[in-house]
């Protein structure tokens, strides 16, 4: 297995505190529902690598990003190991419409919830045959996994 790489992963969030999630096709992850994201660039700060990945992957323009937590994500199938970084983020126009800007990459974005997200990861341990379901990628599988004390990206900015 190869040294581990550094993801970061971004929940940015509308004013309702629902955030972005994108349906992953034709890479690592394929079909499973992914955040903007992506490897962080040598020198780079965590900070810019989120404003980066979702202005090209969304063309949304983010502010306040703040860390929240980090996983540990070893993918023992495609032998590769990452470390991934999370944070979350506002939206600068909480009007901009999230736009698909690699297509070849994702399939749609949609909003969604904290609650969601966490019903989903359950039903990936317990039962996939639910009507609701929808694989996660694995690293966010973790975030449930390894941080379950985690209340999700809106309770680092507003208390909740």
């Amino acid at each position: 297995m190869l040294s581990p790489k550094v993801g970061v992963g971004v929940f940015v969030l509308n004013e309702e505190g629902n955030f972005v999630l994108g349906k992953r096709k034709g890479s690592r992850g394929h079909g499973t529902w992914a955040l903007p994201g992506g490897h962080l660039e040598a020198g780079e700060s965590f900070e810019d690598c989120a404003a980066r990945e979702v202005l090209e992957e969304t063309n949304l323009k983010i502010k306040n990003i703040r860390f929240l937590t980090a996983t540990n994500d070893v993918m023992v199938a495609e032998n590769k190991h990452y470390v991934t970084i999370w944070v979350a983020c506002e939206m600068v126009d909480n009007q901009a419409v999230a736009e698909n800007l690699e297509p070849e990459k994702c399939e749609v974005w949609e909003w969604v919830t904290w609650e969601e997200l966490k019903r989903w990861a359950k039903l990936e341990v317990v039962e996939r045959t639910d009507s609701g379901y929808r694989a996660l990628f694995l690293p966010l599988l973790n975030i449930v996994a390894q941080r379950p004390d985690f209340k999700g990206p809106v309770s680092a900015d507003r208390g909740h």
